[in-house]
């Protein structure tokens, strides 16, 4: 049954990623905003510091370059204000699932918590906008005709997303309120395996030959991000040739 009460307060969010796989992949940008009885009242947007090199298709698709996220915050210290701006229990995106798992392993990793309710407009729009060929986000914007100049930039791809929900609540809630409720999101990543004692001697050793320091303890890396650093390093010492 649909509870009114529900669309009171709610989170509309947007990830900016490296890639795909949460596990492997990492979150180059976070937009979101706070809706409360059908008006924004606040907005949050923040680049982030993937500590891996952007693939150059991401750049080519969002505009971000490894220059722009050079001096910006690393994910462990972006969480906290996210987190807290992600007060109300609800949540609301297209696709939620990809920019939730994205958002979940993070939070698990650094031993917060991140139970949600969400509204997926994909969900809603492959519901009720079957005769569309593409129920993408941008697709659906120029179906209703919803200015999207900066797409795949997570501040206005999350404005986007509230003004297609609102659209698509218009026309279709009478027909189906239930699809209307935000639903709880069930997904855990793998266990997180640690760093193995190979990993941590070579990465302690790239440290040391580049004069490097990371900002966290080298025993908190995960099998995944120890990787990720010694390939970075790696890189690194290629391009100084």
């Amino acid at each position: 049954m649909y509870e009114p009460y529900l669309f009171d307060q709610f989170v509309v969010f947007d990830l900016e990623t490296t890639g795909c796989n949460p596990e492997r992949d990492q979150i180059i940008e976070i937009g979101a905003i706070k809706v409360k009885k059908g008006q924004i009242v606040s907005e949050y947007q923040q680049l982030v510091h993937p500590q891996m090199a952007i693939p150059s298709h991401i750049t080519e698709i969002t505009g971000i370059t490894n220059e722009m996220v050079y001096e910006q915050p690393h994910i462990h210290e972006v969480l906290p204000e996210f987190l807290v701006f992600c007060e109300s229990d609800y949540i609301l995106g297209h696709n939620i699932l990809f920019d939730y798992k994205f958002i979940k392993y993070n939070v698990l990793r650094h031993q917060y918590t991140f139970e949600k309710k969400a509204f997926d407009t994909l969900k809603i729009a492959r519901n009720f906008l079957k005769h569309l060929p593409s129920r993408s986000l941008g697709a659906i914007c120029e179906y209703y005709s919803i200015d999207h100049l900066h797409a795949h930039r997570a501040l206005d791809d999350a404005r986007v997303t509230y003004e297609v929900f609102l659209k698509l609540k218009e026309q279709f809630f009478h027909q189906d309120p239930e699809i209307f409720n935000p639903q709880p999101i069930n997904w855990e990543p793998k266990k997180l395996e640690p760093i193995t004692i190979k990993q941590k001697n070579y990465l302690k050793n790239l440290l040391r030959m580049q004069k490097r320091q990371l900002d966290r303890d080298i025993e908190d890396l995960t099998k995944s991000e120890a990787s990720r650093w010694i390939d970075s390093l790696l890189r690194e010492m290629r391009q100084a040739r």
